[in-house]
């Protein structure tokens, strides 16, 4: 879907051999659930990220849980825009990606 072939992705025995040793799932599957979070969620529909600064602190493995957050830094003042701190959270507790984005929230027109 992607196109991103990485053996870290789909070569058990490559995987095994680094040193996260199992599967890692792609960074675009977690960052995903970002985008389904802002959109659907919060701000809400209609929503669309401006920027995105994030990093990937830990590997997601085949088989994780893991939940998405975001929590409103600011709000501006004029714009339906907003600041966002960003994380997602392996089942373990371990933070996955931790960051900020900025989400721009179009309305419908009349």
């Amino acid at each position: 879907m992607t196109g991103d072939y990485n053996p870290l992705h789909f070569d058990e025995s490559f995987a095994a051999k680094t040193r996260f040793k199992h599967l890692v799932v792609q960074g675009g599957i977690t960052t995903g659930l970002l985008h389904a979070l802002v959109a659907m969620d919060m701000p809400g529909p209609g929503t669309v990220f401006l920027n995105q600064n994030w990093q990937f602190t830990a590997p997601v493995f085949i088989g994780d849980t893991i939940t998405a957050e975001a929590e409103v830094l600011e709000i501006h003042a004029t714009k339906p825009v907003t600041k966002l701190k960003i994380t997602v959270t392996r089942q373990t507790g371990e933070k996955a990606l931790e960051g900020e984005a900025w989400c721009y929230t179009f309305a419908p027109e009349d």
